[in-house]
């Protein structure tokens, strides 16, 4: 594939770093009720933290880091006994809490008390490379069958009313030819699908030419959680997912990113926000769009943006009439519906939603042996090490700390190293 072309400068740099960013991430429980390949984390039974311990990670993260809301997660959070109280205290703290979840025990009963408790918005992961726990008509689905499950939790949430919509994927060498059809499906139901996230697929392979340390300890690399004794596609990067769009949508367009911790030109978040109705996009915001919004509303709350609630995203109409002044993104989808209009006046009846489409590159190995992080991570969450020292982690391999007591370095294996090394060998499924 070739690189689409969209240079950093094209691009707003979203603001968010490690003391003051969009998204927290708490996990209140390790169990979970799928067996997904892919996860980043061990699914463990009986893991779910106290109240009070959850709380107090709260407290950890508000002492340490603004936030506009909390992603809540796991495991599956849905699971997790006290989830009613944890989302009502959250909102009390003032922040937007999200449930991040594959919504197979969300029922119309739990959802109606969890917006009472005052949930601000869901993000469900459907894909099909989720393994035992679904009902059995959905396996083997493809990612466009899986379509259906996926509008049955947006009309659920729809029904419901008031309480924001998000689905992400994990994209796989296998599965990457679907992302535009999912990408459609999306705008078939911009008005109750507020946002599509695609998760780039990242593992430990055989071919993986590293090896892994702990200290001087090697470690086995098929001790390792997020490992696969398959090879597999493991360095798809956003603009991949860019130019695979682009071949259903050629105006497709992000305008706005966060880099890497290594590479300045990596795209670790790279967000599109796109302005239409179910039978025509009208166009895609640009990065003065994206600078506007982030500034009004850390100027107005001291905290960046996160998710935007239905009823702000249902206003596209007003947004390309009063922020056309401004950004380039935003006139071209205002000339655009305005051509619209002019073909038919009645449409004016019809509503326009702002819809995102977030692409997310996971860690990338550098040549070194280096891991390339998102730069101001929005999903950071709470490590306690054994010396009982509080901390911000990458969610994403809090599995290493957990089991070996740091995060792994790796060393290129054409490397000279010491042929007498001892190699520690935990079984992962060992205590």
């Amino acid at each position: 594939m070739s690189k689409p072309y969209f240079p950093v400068e094209s691009l707003y740099r979203m603001p968010w770093t490690m003391p003051d960013n969009g998204i927290t991430w708490l996990e209140p429980t390790s169990q979970c009720n799928l067996s997904c390949y892919g996860c980043y984390r061990k699914n463990i039974k009986n893991s779910h933290k106290s109240l009070e311990q959850v709380k107090h990670e709260l407290d950890f993260f508000q002492s340490q880091r603004k936030s506009d809301c909390i992603s809540i997660a796991g495991g599956d959070p849905l699971v997790y006994p006290h989830i009613i109280e944890l989302v009502k205290h959250i909102k009390s703290r003032g922040l937007k809490p999200i449930i991040n979840t594959n919504g197979i025990a969300l029922t119309k009963e739990l959802l109606h008390n969890l917006k009472k408790a005052g949930v601000f918005g869901f993000t469900f992961h459907i894909d099909s490379k989720q393994g035992r726990g679904r009902e059995e008509k959905w396996k083997d689905k493809n990612e466009v069958e899986l379509n259906e499950l996926r509008l049955y939790y947006a009309e659920m949430l729809a029904a419901e009313g008031g309480i924001a919509c998000s689905f992400n994927s994990t994209v796989y060498g296998d599965t990457l030819q679907y992302v535009p059809e999912l990408v459609a499906w999306a705008q078939k139901h911009i008005d109750i699908v507020d946002t599509m996230v695609f998760i780039l697929f990242r593992y430990i392979t055989p071919n993986t030419p590293f090896n892994f340390y702990i200290g001087d300890q090697r470690i086995v690399w098929t001790d390792i959680h997020y490992h696969s004794e398959q090879e597999e596609v493991v360095d798809l990067k956003s603009p991949m997912i860019v130019e695979k769009i682009r071949e259903r949508f050629p105006d497709f367009a992000p305008s706005a990113f966060l880099n890497g911790t290594h590479k300045a030109d990596d795209y670790k978040w790279l967000l599109s926000e796109r302005i239409g109705n179910k039978n025509k996009i009208f166009g895609y915001t640009g990065k003065k769009f994206m600078e506007l919004v982030m500034t009004v509303y850390h100027f107005k709350y001291d905290k960046y943006l996160s998710y935007a609630s239905p009823k702000t995203l249902a206003m596209g109409r007003s947004t390309m009439f009063v922020l056309s002044l401004f950004d380039k993104g935003v006139r071209k989808a205002l000339k655009n519906y305005l051509k619209y209009l002019a073909v038919n006046p009645f449409r004016i009846f019809k509503k326009a939603h702002l819809q995102s489409i977030l692409i997310i590159q996971p860690p990338d190995l550098m040549a070194n042996g280096d891991q390339s992080m998102c730069d101001g991570c929005p999903d950071i969450t709470y490590w306690k090490d054994k010396d009982g020292k509080e901390q911000l982690v990458w969610s994403c391999r809090l599995e290493e700390p957990m089991k070996y007591g740091d995060f792994l370095r790796m060393i290129p294996k054409n490397a000279i190293t010491n042929e007498n090394e001892k190699v520690l060998h935990l079984n992962y499924n060992e205590k």
